[in-house]
């Protein structure tokens, strides 16, 4: 192997709860970055979860090892915790690791296992949100009158044991010799409940998306034409009417009821508006139930976690997206509809305004169903202005937001974190 800061053969231990087929944000960064690391000569050891059902699939230079873990709402991070280090080490032993990259907050480790970690290599821990921002999250749901808080395990877990699982993050976020916030809004989520300042050594990379998969509709393919004009007719979106698309896990803090009860005030002034909403859990008909009650059932459509090419076709087919959610680490559905080329109507608090503003879409209040339907109605009554900004998304998204500058913020974090362990061994 070359010395650590000579060439790019690293070795990488990337420890993530959530791995394809097992998806999710965590999942689906984890997947990309590794790639890259390997398109970049490096090589990847994933310790991961078992169980996820689907395909596996086997990429040159990454190794996938998934490891048992207790199926209990959030002691399950205990549990894959010490069955990924168990691992980790062994694995060391015969192939020894560059660096070890721990993905927070999933895993919860106490202050003996980040110092076993350390004695192994480098730490780089990624903060892709907080427990506790979770909870409130949850609690602004309850507030809302969401109707899943109470009945999802994991959620109530979350709610009766949050602070409890808070002090593992904070211990690998502190300890770690590099923390990496996926915004600056989980950044300063982490100073201000932890008292994390000073010397501790963290720097924001916003993950990006897939530009090269979610790309805009162009009247010029077949292809995008073809799809379109399916997934329209299927959802009964009419000529001239439009499809508003929401994306994200059916769960209590992603905002859903906030929607649902603006949807018939955005109908009084687009009547033949239709709703899409993409999204797996357990919350399918109790919406669908929300919806009845409210007269428009017949508008709308929840579809299960669709893969990742049959998603990029409902971007391309929708004409807007809003994102309702409580709490985001960072959010990367904004991102995936402005590299569509669809104009965002997001939440204004936490990390979304760090991606949106009004050049790529509008922000309303969180929570306030009457706030999201006077801006999605004033985003639908301008055809142009939502056209020019679904091309400025996409531009930001080239510009600031894609997965291979982000990829590349990674590779230089972990030879920063190499070569500073180098020199504090000299």
């Amino acid at each position: 192997m070359l010395g650590p800061l000579d060439g790019p053969d690293m070795h990488v231990a990337m420890i993530s709860a959530e791995y394809p087929p097992r998806w999710g944000g965590m999942g689906s960064t984890v997947h990309h970055l590794s790639r890259h690391l390997v398109e970049s000569g490096n090589r990847v050891t994933i310790i991961t979860r078992n169980g996820a059902q689907g395909d596996n699939e086997k990429i040159e230079n990454i190794d996938v090892i998934r490891v048992p873990w207790a199926r209990i709402p959030m002691y399950f991070t205990r549990s894959y915790a010490y069955h990924a280090l168990k691992e980790l080490e062994k694995v060391h032993k015969a192939d020894p690791f560059d660096v070890i990259h721990l993905h927070l907050p999933m895993i919860s480790l106490n202050r003996e296992q980040i110092k076993r970690c350390r004695s192994i290599a480098p730490v780089v821990a990624s903060l892709h949100g907080s427990w506790m921002g979770e909870r409130d999250g949850l609690v602004t749901a309850r507030r809302m009158g969401e109707p899943a808080v109470f009945r999802n395990p994991n959620d109530l877990a979350i709610l009766l044991t949050a602070k409890h699982y808070s002090k593992f993050e904070k211990v690998a976020a502190s300890m770690a010799d590099i923390a990496v916030s996926n915004s600056d809004a989980t950044r300063q989520d982490f100073e201000q409940r932890y008292g994390l300042v000073g010397a501790w050594n963290c720097e924001t990379v916003h993950w990006g998306v897939d530009d090269e998969l979610f790309t805009p509709f162009d009247e010029t393919i077949p292809e995008h034409v073809a799809s379109r004009e399916s997934l329209r007719s299927r959802y009964g979106v009419s000529e001239g009417s439009p499809l508003i698309l929401a994306v994200g896990r059916l769960a209590a803090r992603k905002g859903y009821t906030t929607l649902l009860r603006a949807f018939p005030l955005i109908r009084e002034s687009n009547p033949r508006a239709r709703l899409l909403i993409v999204g797996r859990g357990g919350m399918k008909s109790k919406l669908m139930s929300q919806a009845s009650k409210m007269g428009f059932s017949d508008a709308i459509a929840i579809e299960s976690s669709l893969p990742f090419d049959e998603l990029s076709e409902v971007y391309r087919a929708s004409d807007l997206t809003v994102f309702p959610s409580y709490y985001e680490g960072q959010g990367l559905i904004p991102l995936e509809s402005m590299s569509s080329g669809v104009p965002i109507v997001a939440t204004n608090e936490g990390p979304i305004p760090e991606m949106v503003d009004e050049n790529v879409g509008a922000l309303f209040e969180i929570g306030d169903h009457l706030s999201l339907a006077e801006v999605v109605i004033g985003e639908l009554s301008d055809k142009e202005g939502m056209a020019r900004k679904g091309d400025e998304g996409r531009k930001k998204v080239l510009d600031k937001f894609t997965f291979k500058q982000s990829c590349q913020r990674f590779e230089s974090i972990y030879r920063d974190a190499m070569g500073a362990r180098l020199i504090d061994q000299s």
